[in-house]
C-alpha cells in the first residue's frame, strides 16, 4: 500500500500593509530626531561647563583682607539648643555633663590625638585658656574623638600640658555626630542660655576667638 505524506506548501512572506509600514517609518524618524536633540543638548551643556570659570568656595575675609576667620561656618545647629551629653573625663574617668555648666558660656573643641592640626593648635589653646578664656568665665571643654586607646588621649594632654577639661566621646562618636562634626579639629560655641551660636572647622586663632566670643556675648 502506498503511503502518501502530504507536505504543506511553504508559506509565502506577507508584506505588511502600507499603513503599518508608514507608521513604523514614522516612529523611527521621530526616535532619531529625539535622540539627536538630546545628544546636541548634552554636547552644548558640556561645552558651557568647560568654558565657565570654576567657582571658588566662599571664604570669610576680614576688613584687612586676611582670611583668619575662614573657619567660621554656617550650620543648621546654630540658634538651636546644644545637645546634652554626659561623658567621662580623660584624666580621671569622672563623669562630666554639659548640664553641669548651665548658665555659663561653653566652648567644645573636638579633637583626636592622631590629628595633625589638633597637635599644631594644642599649645595655643592651652595658652588661650589660661590667659583669656578662664578670666572671662568661659568654660572650655575638649572632646576627644574615639581612640584606639585612652592612653593616646592622656599622652596628648601630657605632651602639651593641657589643664582645661577634656572628655572622651563614646566609641561610636555619638557626641560628635550630634554636633555635626565631620572632622578634627572643630569647635562649637554655646552661649550662657545653652544655645549654639557659632561653629568653627579649622585650627583656632586670635581673630577666630574674637569673632566667636562676640557672638557668645550677645
Amino acid at each position: 500500500m502506498e503511503i502518501k505524506h502530504e507536505v504543506d506548501a511553504p508559506l509565502e512572506p506577507q508584506t505588511p500593509p502600507l499603513h503599518v509600514r508608514k507608521s513604523s517609518q514614522k516612529r523611527r524618524v521621530i526616535t532619531f530626531i529625539v535622540m539627536t536633540v538630546i545628544n546636541v543638548g548634552l554636547i552644548v551643556l558640556l561645552w558651557t561647563q568647560l568654558l565657565s570659570p570654576a567657582k571658588q568656595a566662599p571664604t570669610n575675609i576680614s576688613n584687612d583682607g586676611s582670611t583668619d576667620t575662614i573657619g567660621d561656618i554656617t550650620s543648621p545647629l546654630i540658634g538651636k539648643p546644644a545637645p546634652a551629653f554626659t561623658l567621662q573625663s580623660v584624666t580621671d574617668g569622672t563623669k562630666i555633663s554639659l548640664a553641669d555648666f548651665k548658665g555659663k558660656p561653653v566652648i567644645l573643641d573636638f579633637w583626636d590625638s592622631a590629628c595633625g592640626p589638633c597637635n599644631d593648635e594644642a599649645a595655643y589653646l592651652q595658652k588661650t585658656w589660661q590667659n583669656r578664656l578662664q578670666t572671662q568665665g568661659v568654660v572650655f571643654i575638649g572632646v576627644d574623638g574615639p581612640e584606639l586607646s585612652t592612653n593616646n588621649a592622656r599622652n596628648f594632654l601630657n605632651k602639651y600640658h593641657i589643664t582645661y577639661q577634656n572628655v572622651m566621646d563614646t566609641l561610636d562618636g555619638a557626641t560628635g555626630i550630634n554636633y555635626g562634626v565631620t572632622g578634627h579639629p572643630e569647635a562649637v560655641f554655646i552661649d550662657k542660655n545653652g544655645t549654639i551660636v557659632a561653629k568653627w572647622i579649622a585650627p583656632l586663632n586670635d581673630k577666630g576667638f574674637d569673632l566667636e566670643l562676640a557672638k557668645m556675648a550677645k
